[in-house]
């Protein structure tokens, strides 16, 4: 038996557009189960989304905390707005209004404590994603590649307020996730791809003016090597796994 002081067990929850996935680990940060995926359900208002992850925990080990990353903005548990979940049928599908309205100002956090019975940290998903890899010096900022765009910021490994950059315009009216989203990876193929991510990544360099940059995502690792080589060795791709390793470290990191 472990003692829980000692070592908290934590449920670590990766919910992307496509896929949530989870896992429990312990205090180091070592899978004590299996990942558990599922699609993600559509359409999917808050509760649903609470009752899916509380589906998810049921199938793993007990555990002392949960940590859920998810798209879109949070500020302390609580939902501001998250792009892909007020849909009708997922990524690039109709905005449902009533779907805008129930997510906006719902507290994530205090509906996961209270269905599963735990402390919560809800964040974005790429802040979680860069708790798994951020080494804690300087200005580090996380990108992750997937459904559409993730991005966070560490400061001296403290977790700086969320921008969301994927709704901001790129080229040709297009936002950073209509730009370098999982649709646009498929219609070109991934060299062209990579190409769109060297450009946005020399776009923000001069905004950032980063210590280091980490691509990760499930779509990092399709970064063209040859694309990759000449952004500099201050741009590094890490797995995807982060996803799930950071729910650990992100108490840390994060006031929550």
């Amino acid at each position: 038996m472990h003692k829980v002081a000692a070592t908290p067990f934590t449920l670590a929850v990766d919910c992307g557009g496509g896929g949530i996935k989870a896992s429990v680990l312990d205090v180091a940060g070592t899978m004590h189960a299996n990942p558990v995926r599922r699609p993600t359900p559509y359409p999917l208002p808050p509760e649903r989304l609470v009752a899916t992850i509380a589906e998810i925990a049921r199938e793993l080990p007990p555990v002392d905390r949960v940590t859920v990353g998810m798209p879109g903005m949070l500020r302390h548990g609580v939902v501001v707005a998250t792009p892909h979940y007020v849909t009708k049928a997922g990524p690039r599908t109709k905005v449902l209004p009533e779907l805008v309205t129930a997510w906006a100002g719902f507290d994530m956090r205090a509906a996961l404590r209270e269905t599963l019975g735990v402390p919560a940290l809800v964040l974005n998903d790429a802040e979680v994603h860069g708790a798994g890899v951020v080494a804690g010096a300087g200005l580090e900022l996380v990108l992750t590649f997937g459904t559409g765009l993730g991005n966070a910021m560490f400061d001296g490994g403290t977790l700086a307020p969320h921008l969301e950059l994927s709704m901001a315009p790129v080229r040709w009216g297009l936002t950073y996730d209509m730009y370098i989203g999982e649709h646009e990876r498929l219609r070109l193929g991934d060299a062209h791809w990579s190409r769109r991510i060297r450009r946005v990544i020399d776009a923000l360099r001069p905004v950032v003016v980063w210590d280091r940059v980490y691509l990760g995502g499930g779509n990092g690792r399709r970064v063209a090597p040859n694309v990759l080589a000449g952004m500099g060795d201050d741009v590094v791709v890490v797995p995807n796994s982060a996803g799930i390793i950071g729910g650990v470290r992100a108490w840390a990191l994060a006031a929550g």
